[in-house]
């Protein structure tokens, strides 16, 4: 008896020990430590200077010095239409309600790792009623008096269980911690997909609005058009009653005037398919929503882009791609953990009886506690060859990192050059459509007095149009260039709205 407890006490302090062991080995890590790539940054973008900006009146870049675009930056236009369009973009958009269903997704998956480290507890209670057959051999008893045949077990009995079985792998080699880190950081990537889905939908609206805008803008010009060419026929009928000029000049006058007015009504699809572009950006019916007509009035904003060093903290999918090197890297810690054995501890026990009134009595009581351990000895290089694989995954996500870096970079100086030069253009064009007005002008007039054909004055009228419509391109090309820097800037969004590892764990609700 003695000697079975003496057993009992060594094994119960060999698995302590095992314990303890495994607790205090469990801050072993293995893996790389993640170090952010560097990547080369400019001082300053190349198309802000002061060479550049001193030529420039009618467009200027917010300062350095100036706040960040924040929050809500579509409110730089001032259009209040704009500002409800992007309002229904983030409740109703199924792009990104999308999106935002894949980050939740991710977030999941943190708390799934995470629960690797903790023990499985898990119960299977049972209630059976049972009879052996009366035709198995008699089982034997050793008594005082010598062995006896026990008779069979004929009659019915029950049998009652309530078995309790726990187990736990301690994490001793950081496989599931780097699993934890590698969950967490691709959930920081979806949420800054999230953020990129959204600032890029937003965009598409603003972008769309002011293409809608520019047609309302020039259906105003050709409208004013027809209503000159209008007259100008008219005008031409009444000099060919007279016998001042001839029928040619009104065949000539009536061409430009149906043209003109084909063209005009032209503008309609284009503006239809900006209003239903629209319509499906913000998560509505084509056949249920519409704009009313208002030309294009807003001007370009003065824009706050910061120094360059500030883009990598400002772009989502900068972000993004820095939260998959981190995840890749976590990753070569989990593939190299299987190098080292694995150790299971587990226990089981409850109450067994085959009688309900005794069955929380202590006899009743049955347990076993043990502990494993398993380690590959020939896996014909499938190890190595997993690290390789995750090591030259990390180098993908590091090149894909600079590559976007260097995008990021190009978008922002491609748009503050196009701002740049068109505000230029648009001065220089100013300066043509005047000449083209005093032209048409002087070549209206020669004409009424005999000097000149009609031709000249459609001449004039064309080069009118043509400079008006040139105008009203260049303005929509100005407009659509200042939400495209925006968005090259990241909008309103920065690095620190990614949710931290214990906010992705929590079931809390992220802002």
């Amino acid at each position: 008896m003695r000697s079975r407890w003496h057993k009992q006490a060594v094994t119960t302090r060999f698995l302590s020990a095992l314990v303890i062991a495994a607790v205090s080995v469990g801050g072993c890590t293995v893996g790389p430590k993640y170090h952010t790539p560097s990547v080369q940054t400019p001082a300053a973008y190349k198309e802000v200077t002061p060479q550049n900006e001193s030529s420039i009146d009618n467009w200027k870049t917010a300062q350095p010095s100036d706040a960040a675009i924040k929050g809500k930056w579509w409110e730089l236009f001032n259009d209040p239409e704009l500002n409800a369009l992007e309002e229904q973009v983030n409740v109703s958009n199924q792009t990104i309600a999308s999106a935002e269903a894949s980050f939740l997704a991710s977030r999941a998956t943190v708390r799934e790792a995470r629960a690797q480290l903790f023990p499985t507890v898990s119960t299977a209670p049972s209630v059976t009623r049972q009879k052996q057959s009366g035709n198995l051999k008699a089982f034997s008893s050793t008594t005082s008096s010598g062995t006896t045949p026990l008779p069979p077990a004929t009659k019915p009995f029950d049998e009652y269980n309530l078995p309790f079985d726990a187990s736990w792998v301690p994490d001793l080699w950081g496989r599931i911690r780097n699993t934890v880190r590698a969950s967490a950081y691709g959930a920081q990537a979806s949420a800054a997909d999230l953020a990129n889905t959204r600032l890029s939908m937003q965009a598409d609206v603003a972008v769309d609005y002011f293409e809608l805008r520019s047609q309302d803008a020039l259906k105003q010009l050709l409208d004013s058009t027809v209503d000159a060419y209008k007259e100008s026929l008219r005008l031409t009928k009444v000099l060919y009653q007279t016998g001042i000029d001839n029928d040619e000049a009104v065949a000539q006058a009536e061409t430009q005037l149906e043209s003109t007015q084909a063209q005009d009504t032209n503008v309609g699809i284009l503006r239809s398919q900006y209003e239903h572009a629209i319509a499906m950006l913000v998560g509505q019916p084509a056949s249920t929503f519409s704009i009313p007509v208002e030309p294009l009035k807003t001007p370009p904003p003065p824009i706050p882009f910061g120094v360059p060093s500030q883009l990598l903290e400002r772009r989502p999918d900068v972000a993004a791609d820095e939260r998959l090197m981190a995840q890749a890297n976590a990753q070569i810690g989990v593939a190299r953990a299987a190098y080292f054995p694995t150790v299971t501890l587990s226990a089981s026990g409850g109450p067994e009886s085959t009688s309900a009134s005794h069955f929380f009595d202590w006899p009743s009581m049955a347990w076993s506690i043990g502990a494993s351990a398993s380690e590959s000895i020939f896996d014909a290089g499938l190890r190595r060859a997993t690290v390789e694989q995750y090591r030259a995954q990390y180098d993908e996500t590091v090149a894909n990192y600079r590559q976007t870096v260097l995008t990021a970079f190009q978008q922002v100086e491609d748009n503050l050059a196009s701002l740049r030069i068109l505000s230029q253009e648009i001065e220089q064009q100013d300066i043509a459509i005047k000449s083209a007005q005093r032209y048409l002008t002087d070549a209206t007039n020669r004409w009424k007095l005999g000097l000149d054909p009609y031709l000249d004055v459609i001449s004039a009228q064309t080069a009118l149009l043509s400079n008006q419509q040139t105008m009203v391109n260049l303005r929509i090309q100005q407009i659509t260039a200042s939400v495209q820097l925006i968005e090259a800037l990241g909008g309103g969004w920065d690095r620190t709205q990614l949710p931290s590892t214990a906010a992705l764990v929590s079931r809390a609700p992220l802002p």
